[in-house]
């Protein structure tokens, strides 16, 4: 079950930094420069103007791809809730450094904020609910 496990969080961080980072789906734009936006949820106004439904996927999208990784680290790895905090930071910052680089989206401080509080959410789902060891 433990390598079942470990397996299916290296294909979600797979998954997670194909979706994020890599965007192989947008290769047109690859190392053409990431723009960086530091002025918080600034981009979110522009959004709304698109759509709520927009707005929920980017806000709440970010927040809901972090979780598993904050629940994996508490329930699997046995880590405090500080550590889900700064890793899932580190993890978010290295996705925004690589957006930037590879110039494959915005690299956005909204984005720290709400992926390292999906981890965080994902850590306290885990001490709520913790998982059941098997004999």
């Amino acid at each position: 079950m433990k390598q079942k496990m470990k397996a299916a969080f290296l294909l979600y961080v797979a998954t997670l930094l194909l979706i994020t980072a890599i965007r192989p789906w947008n290769m047109d734009y690859h190392f053409m420069g990431g723009h960086l936006n530091l002025t918080l949820f600034s981009d979110y106004r522009y959004v709304l103007h698109d759509g709520a439904a927009r707005f929920i996927y980017l806000f709440f999208g970010n927040i809901i791809w972090f979780v598993p990784f904050g629940y994996y680290i508490v329930a699997y790895k046995r880590k405090s809730l500080m550590t889900v905090i700064i890793m899932g930071f580190a993890l978010s910052l290295l996705i925004e450094i690589t957006q930037f680089v590879l110039g494959t989206g915005v690299s956005e401080i909204d984005d720290l904020i709400l992926n390292t509080f999906g981890c965080f959410i994902g850590g306290i789902a885990a001490c709520i609910r913790p998982i059941e060891k098997s004999a």
